[in-house]
């Protein structure tokens, strides 16, 4: 375990919008202001405890401030992020870079909301930990306890969350379980449950043929052939709901899956062997 600080700098917006400002700072605009301001992205480091076991830590604050802009007629792009770590036992800096994904939506209609991916979660650069190299890797923005893929932001202000990563070893995928929604809210069926799991290594995963299981016969989930978990995505499986942002699976189940007081779930590889386990509830072993 490391205490290190962290900084951020905007390093470049491909393709270019008109009117961008503040590159190689840590808050980069961008278009021509109908009436608020422009829009941009802001990123706050602070003082964190990295570790190497895989568990989540802040990286820092990513705020998106949006307001109704003319962007020239280019209305997505590329941003770039350089994260500075500073590690406080022997004052050395490692920089580590990650891509973040821009979607200028117009100002009225259906969807106004803006959106933010993360096309590129794992840095190309490293740093060894005794005698390891380890990867930085995104594994998505926390808002409210929950962590997503992927950021919205309404018109005409700004929207911040927590960037969460992990340390990792280069080349190597680290599937887990994440979290167990046990308690749908949909009345009888509880069709909206379901199981998260993330991908915190910095190596693509194929998932084909993993089982899924409630620790209760006849409750298996089986992943398809050609299901990939690409480093630090996270996807849910879902008791009778499809949510393709989430990656499309369900049971397709009729009735609840997972105990409402509490249980384990479990998941193995394509040859049985047990991958992770997740106690949920009250009454987890």
């Amino acid at each position: 375990m490391s205490t290190v600080t962290t900084s951020g700098t905007w390093a470049a917006v491909t393709p270019t919008p008109p009117n961008v400002s503040g590159l190689n700072t840590g808050h980069v605009s961008w278009g021509v202001p109908v009436g608020g301001g422009k829009s941009g992205y802001s990123f706050s480091g602070g003082t964190i405890e990295v570790k190497t076991d895989g568990s989540e830590q802040t990286l820092g604050t990513f705020t998106h401030q949006n307001f109704p802009i003319v962007g020239g007629g280019v209305n997505q792009f590329d941003v770039d992020l350089v994260v500075r770590i500073r590690f406080q036992e022997d004052g050395s800096d490692r920089d580590f870079s990650f891509r973040f994904h821009h979607f200028e939506t117009p100002n009225d209609g259906p969807t106004p909301d803006d959106e933010v991916d993360l096309p590129t979660r794992v840095s190309p650069e490293s740093v060894t930990i005794d005698g390891e190299k380890y990867a930085a890797v995104i594994t998505g923005f926390k808002r409210n306890g929950e962590i997503v893929n992927k950021f919205f932001s309404p018109e005409n202000g700004a929207n911040s969350a927590d960037v969460v990563a992990v340390l990792s070893r280069v080349g190597v995928p680290e599937v887990v379980i994440a979290t167990v929604c046990h308690k749908g809210e949909v009345k009888y069926t509880q069709a909206d449950e379901y199981v998260e799991i993330v991908n915190r290594g910095t190596a693509h995963a194929d998932i084909s043929g993993w089982l899924l299981y409630a620790d209760d016969p006849g409750q298996n989930f089986t992943f398809p052939p050609g299901s990939t978990l690409k480093a630090g995505q996270r996807i849910r499986v879902y008791t009778n709901e499809v949510h393709n942002e989430w990656g499309g699976y369900s049971y397709g189940s009729g009735r609840a899956i997972w105990n409402d007081k509490g249980d384990t779930a479990h998941l193995h590889d394509a040859g049985g062997a047990l991958v992770s386990d997740f106690g949920y509830g009250t009454e987890a072993p």
